[in-house]
């Protein structure tokens, strides 16, 4: 991920991704430019890389953050993946990818802020992010949470201890994705509508059109 700083980031409205966005999903990582794949996944993955992975995708294990535009459009994406090997229980590894057009309003940032939330609600405390050491916005947010950046060469590894949850965090936790499913319902409302109107409109074309050609 590549993020340019901004004085003053907007803030968004994220939500919990399930199976039914896993089209939406695929999409957003298949637009990446191929920089931007290759600071996602650590190397320049190809089009069969990432339908891949976006197949081997558990629901049921980890958990899938998501910013949508005003179409419903999937323009940020974070992956909170469990770590459960053994005596890793309460490990979590975090990604991330935001849309080109869309960099500069603090979305990678935010996301991790909601994954932090979220980890510590589910009784992690560590969370680590894996990235290539040239991926300086990545680090950046991983080193404003204060996490301690390891540096092996063409790699990095940033590690955060998490404090244990409170009602603070679990309560906000419940608001965020209350506000934020309900932001993507009224979308969903608005471009229901907006399609009602638009295939209304061809039809009186549609039947303007008609009339012209029956006219002597």
């Amino acid at each position: 991920m590549s993020e340019t700083e901004h004085p003053a980031p907007s803030r968004a409205l994220i939500r919990s991704l399930d199976l039914g966005q896993l089209p939406l999903i695929e999409q957003h990582l298949l637009s990446l430019p191929d920089h931007d794949r290759y600071l996602r996944f650590g190397y320049p993955a190809i089009d069969e890389q990432i339908q891949r992975y976006v197949a081997k995708l558990d629901f049921g294990r980890d958990e899938l953050f998501g910013i949508f535009d005003a179409e419903l459009q999937l323009v940020a994406l974070a992956h909170l993946a469990y770590l459960d090997a053994p005596g890793q229980q309460h490990l979590a590894e975090f990604g991330v990818s935001v849309s080109p057009e869309l960099r500069g309003r603090g979305y990678g940032q935010q996301l991790f802020e909601r994954c932090v939330v979220h980890a510590r609600n589910q009784g992690v405390s560590r969370l680590i992010v894996h990235a290539l050491s040239e991926n300086a916005a990545m680090l950046r947010i991983a080193r404003k949470a204060g996490a301690e950046v390891v540096r092996e060469g063409s790699e990095s590894e940033a590690c955060l201890e998490l404090p244990p949850a409170d009602f603070g965090s679990q309560v906000g936790e419940l608001l965020a994705e209350g506000l934020a499913r309900t932001d993507y319902r009224l979308k969903a409302g608005v471009k229901q509508v907006r399609g009602v109107i638009d295939l209304m409109h061809e039809i009186r074309e549609g039947v303007r059109d008609a009339r012209d050609q029956t006219k002597p």
